[in-house]
Order: C-alpha cells, then sequence, then structure tokens
C-alpha cells in the first residue's frame, strides 16, 4: 500500500473509531433521557439516574466535535492531493492556496469559539461561520462529490450532517432555557434525521472506497486470474 492510498484510509478510520461509537452512546443517553423526563412528567418516581442527560450533553458534544474533525479530514485529503499537490497551487494559484489554508483556520476557530460563547446572538454568529466554511471547502476542486446523484453522495450527506451538528451545538442553551419545549422538539427531529444519514453515511463510505479502490492486485494475480477465466 502506498502512501497516498493509506491516507485515504484517515478519514474512515477516524469515524469508525470516533464517530460510530458515540453515535450509538448518544443515543442511548437520548433515549434514557427522553424516557426518564416522561416518566417524571407522568408523576412516576423514575429509576433512571439524573445524570443521563449531563452524560448526553457531555457526549453530544464530543460526537458534534468528531464529526467536524472528521468532515475536514475527510475534505482536507483530496483538496491536498488532487488540487493542491496535483495542480501545484502554491505557485499557479498562490492567492487560492492561502485562501484554502484559512479557510480551514477560520472553520476550526469558529467551531472551537462556538463552544465557547454563551450569548444567543455569538453563538448563532459562530455556528454560521463554521458551517460556511465546511461548505466553502467543500466547494474545493478536487472533492468526490457524485453530483449527479446527490439523494446518494456520501459528500452531500456528510456536510449536511455536519451542519446539523453545528446546529445542535448553538442550540444547547436555548432547549433547557425554553419551557415550551419548541427547541426539544427541533432538536430530536434533526438529530432523528441526522441518524438515519450517519446509516447513510456508513454504506456510502463503503462504497465510495470500492469504486476508489485502495489495492491493486500484482501482475502475477492479474495473470493467473485470467487464465483461469480462459
Amino acid at each position: 500500500m502506498s502512501i497516498e492510498q493509506f491516507t485515504l484510509l484517515i478519514h474512515p478510520f477516524f469515524t469508525i473509531v470516533a464517530v460510530f461509537p458515540l453515535i450509538g452512546i448518544v443515543s442511548y443517553f437520548a433515549w434514557e433521557t427522553r424516557q426518564r423526563r416522561l416518566e417524571i412528567k407522568e408523576g412516576d418516581k423514575s429509576k433512571i439516574p439524573p445524570s443521563v442527560g449531563l452524560n448526553h450533553v457531555i457526549l453530544g458534544k464530543w460526537l458534534s466535535s468528531a464529526v467536524v474533525i472528521a468532515s475536514l479530514i475527510g475534505l482536507a485529503r483530496p483538496i491536498i492531493a488532487k488540487n493542491i499537490i496535483k495542480n501545484e497551487l502554491w505557485a499557479t494559484n498562490f492567492f487560492q492556496f492561502i485562501f484554502i489554508i484559512l479557510m480551514f483556520v477560520f472553520s476550526i476557530i469558529s467551531f472551537v469559539f462556538l463552544f465557547r460563547s454563551r450569548g444567543k446572538l455569538w453563538r448563532g454568529i459562530f455556528a454560521t461561520l463554521s458551517g460556511m466554511g465546511i461548505v466553502i471547502l467543500g466547494c474545493q476542486d478536487g472533492i468526490f462529490r457524485r453530483g449527479n446523484e446527490w439523494f446518494w453522495s456520501h459528500y452531500y450527506y456528510g456536510i449536511v450532517v455536519s451542519l446539523l451538528m453545528i446546529f445542535s451545538v448553538a442550540i444547547i442553551d436555548d432547549i433547557y432555557r425554553d419551557r415550551s419545549n419548541k427547541w426539544r422538539n427541533i432538536h430530536i427531529i434533526l438529530n432523528c434525521l441526522a441518524l438515519l444519514l450517519f446509516l447513510g453515511q456508513g454504506i456510502t463510505g463503503s462504497r465510495d472506497l470500492f469504486e476508489i479502490g485502495l489495492w491493486t492486485p500484482p501482475p502475477a494475480l492479474v495473470i493467473k486470474s485470467i487464465n483461469l477465466i480462459i
């Protein structure tokens, strides 16, 4: 396996090790939190500990961070390999080269500030800037988008999931302050959609790896296979 082929595995490796385990854990705590809330609302004494809500929030932030990191890794690899290095962008288009680097830095800083912001206005600003950064990076040359099948595209699923995770972080404080449960219901609906998209990510990601092709059989094996067919 060449270094170029190995770099293709960084994004799926991080997703499998960090993102998908967190999806299961966060989904479990989300279910437990809702069940506890419903039991208390009906006047029953719940056996589910109060800590499930806090755990859901903490691990939910971890999941959002892991998804955004995975998306940036997934965008960085093709941009670097198929755009910056292939086109020698630092020599042919220095402005675009600097712009891409600054967009990565800009997106990361905006997402970090989103976690540190407490005011509703600033959370909205940094959530918007983080989302814009990811979308703009996703529009760069070199990325495999499958635009003719956008409804079954690993790229588009990933962008939407990243935006949903950013939005979830931005509305955490609103969920607990809103007595009408409007933001809580929005959070539930959007994250159920995100869960479906995560399942789609597992399928489309595996398919795209097969299409890109990581392994090239040695010539002797190819000749042997041809002889067997003949």
